[in-house]
């Protein structure tokens, strides 16, 4: 008995000193590719227990292995793989060969639908509503909390999770397409197994994987279907900055580099003046580009050409798997700048009509337009990023109609001005088209709190952003003038919407359970945004604007065959205002039709305007 006990841990021990370990593959990401793409090149990232002792072999009419890399843990695998025009979709057979088993994995190439390539992407037609997908609606119970994930539902807790889902929005398209706009940002919906806090979305632990309490990628593809079914768009979240604390790349990362070296994990700096000065030091940019954002999100090296590669093709996977209509990159100036433009320009050759939109939080236009494709900068850097968020002009829409005229203060004038002024700025930007105009957002404070939740200034913002260039973006339950107060907490501007959960007292997507004031609001924007659909003059048209003088604003838009004009009345009282002035724009035109009011004007030399209130004329 002594002597076979022996045998065998003399066997074990042989086998050990062989290198006889243990090989099991956990996951091949991208989960699935497709035949006909323009890029002919796939590289997969094969994760489990000592895969990189294996050595794959693939036999498929029409791919080549070109080259197998081996990451610094014992449990990544890299595979170069070259498709070829000709190949045939089919599930091709990977042979993982060790030294002592060998491991067959299936692995599936779909064919491509030929017209992803002339894919749309969101443009200056649309406007996009953007919701917080656990605090929209709640459409499905069953996945409230899953045997999967840590965190469960606490609708008390402000940081916790909600329980709204994907389903959650199927179901009120018909409000959202009811209201006029023609695309949905949602947050980002992927895997977020934290133990808090998992509820916004950017602390993703899989990046293939839609978290199973919002639902599955079955039920996101749904979603964009049905999108598409209603006649609106879908934006996609994105995160290439970090990844969630419990990610698998945090206990066990495929190489040395892919975060961020250990010390700076506890450096947090914002100093984001730091991005483009030509001046910054490389102890500044070190720790604005490599240091950790928040404490639950490691920051990742995009400089890793792997990790690069990774988040390229995981952005055209979401692409060409769910037909989504463009991307909305997170914290896009954390990342490594030149990898950032890497990236957006290999998404944008696979889909040359598609857009990206990419956070810029900053607070000067020139700040801003330096991260728009085509720009001309100094730096010599080109972004290839099509659209940019102006978060400029967000800051002097939710400061001046609080103020009542534009008295010069520190230097800086104040009131409507403040619109003009920013404005003014555009010439700094390559495209006017593409840049995102907003009054707030998941991150900032409700505007309908700063306005203290007054209806006439409420009119004034919704129609500065439907008439002026560039992309409108609202944020759920703005079309009811929800509150939310920043200094409480993220929780605070990130409420439930009402009606969402079938528990609610009230049910703010239904007409009859809304009170004056969110129906006035809710069907003022309505008219506004249903109207601004079928104007390509507001779309496209040149803009014209005219400084404010005594708190009126009035600029034009036109193009060869329509022309608009635009009055926004900063006061609290009426002002009779006298159009001569404009007369090149108004070019002997007498007359003109008032939208908001579904009214004639008889005559234009002089317009009679309410105070606090605006104005939109077509000319006829």
């Amino acid at each position: 008995m002594q002597h076979k006990i022996f045998q065998v841990v003399f066997i074990i021990l042989v086998l050990s000193v062989k290198g006889y370990s243990q090989v099991e593959i956990d996951k091949i990401e991208p989960l699935c590719w497709w035949v006909g793409m323009n890029n002919p090149e796939l590289q997969l990232m094969v994760s489990g227990e000592n895969i990189s002792e294996a050595t794959p072999v693939i036999t498929y009419d029409g791919v080549e292995v070109t080259a197998v890399h081996r990451g610094d843990s014992p449990n990544y695998l890299f595979i170069d793989l070259m498709i070829s025009e000709k190949t045939k979709a089919g599930d091709l057979n990977i042979l993982f060969k060790t030294e002592n088993k060998d491991i067959n994995y299936s692995y599936s190439l779909k064919q491509r639908n030929p017209e992803s390539t002339e894919r749309e992407g969101f443009s200056s037609k649309d406007v996009m509503y953007l919701l917080m997908p656990d605090r929209f609606a709640n459409g499905d119970i069953s996945n409230d909390e899953t045997t999967k994930t840590i965190e469960g539902i606490d609708r008390k807790d402000e940081f916790g999770r909600h329980g709204g889902d994907i389903q959650g929005i199927i179901d009120h398209l018909d409000y959202i397409n009811d209201l006029g706009v023609t695309c949905v940002w949602s947050t980002p919906v992927l895997e977020n197994n934290n133990e808090l806090g998992s509820y916004h979305g950017f602390a993703i632990t899989d990046f293939y994987n839609v978290d199973p309490r919002f639902g599955n990628n079955e039920k996101y593809k749904e979603m964009v279907d049905s999108c598409h079914a209603n006649n609106l768009k879908v934006v996609m979240d994105m995160v290439l900055n970090h990844c969630g604390r419990r990610h698998p790349w945090t206990i066990d990362p495929p190489f040395k580099d892919w975060l961020h070296f250990k010390e700076m994990e506890e450096q947090y700096y914002h100093n984001k003046r730091a991005f483009n000065d030509p001046h910054a030091s490389k102890s500044d940019l070190d720790l604005v580009l490599n240091g950790t954002f928040d404490v639950w999100v490691p920051d990742l090296n995009q400089k890793n050409p792997f990790l690069l590669k990774y988040f390229i093709q995981n952005s055209i996977w979401w692409i060409e798997y769910s037909g989504i209509n463009g991307i909305r990159m997170d914290t896009y100036m954390y990342n490594d700048h030149q990898a950032s433009a890497i990236w957006a320009k290999a998404v944008m050759e696979e889909y040359p009509n598609y857009n990206i939109v990419g956070e810029n939080w900053l607070f000067e236009t020139h700040q801003v337009a330096y991260w728009q494709d085509n720009t001309i900068n100094p730096t010599g850097y080109k972004s290839n990023l099509k659209t940019v968020m102006d978060f400029p002009l967000y800051y002097a829409i939710q400061n001046c109609f609080n103020e009542e005229d534009f008295i010069p203060k520190d230097g800086h004038e104040t009131g409507i001005k403040r619109l003009y002024n920013i404005l003014a700025n555009d010439y700094l930007y390559a495209d006017l088209n593409n840049i995102l105009v907003f009054s707030e957002n998941h991150d900032t404070p409700r505007m309908n709190h700063v306005i203290d939740g007054d209806l006439n200034k409420f009119k004034m913002i919704m129609t500065f952003l439907a008439t002026t260039r560039g992309i409108p973006q609202l944020y759920y339950g703005s079309e009811v003038m929800m509150k939310g107060d920043k200094s409480k907490g993220d929780g605070d501007i990130r409420r439930d919407y009402p009606g969402g959960w079938t528990t609610d007292n009230r049910n703010l997507f239904l007409q009859e359970n809304r009170n004056e004031q969110e129906n006035e609001s809710y069907n003022f924007l309505k008219k506004l945004l249903h109207w601004r659909k079928e104007k390509e003059v507001i779309h496209t048209g040149k803009l014209v604007h005219y400084v404010p003088q005594n708190g009126v604003y009035v600029y034009f838009r036109m193009n060869e065959d329509d022309a608009v004009m635009v009055v926004l009345n900063n006061n609290n009282s009426s002002v009779n205002l006298e159009t001569a002035r404009f007369r090149s724009e108004l070019n002997g035109i007498s007359s003109g039709f008032e939208v908001l009011c579904s009214k004639k004007v008889d005559d234009l030399s002089k317009i009679d305007i309410k105070g606090k209130s605006a104005m939109i004329i077509e000319l006829k």
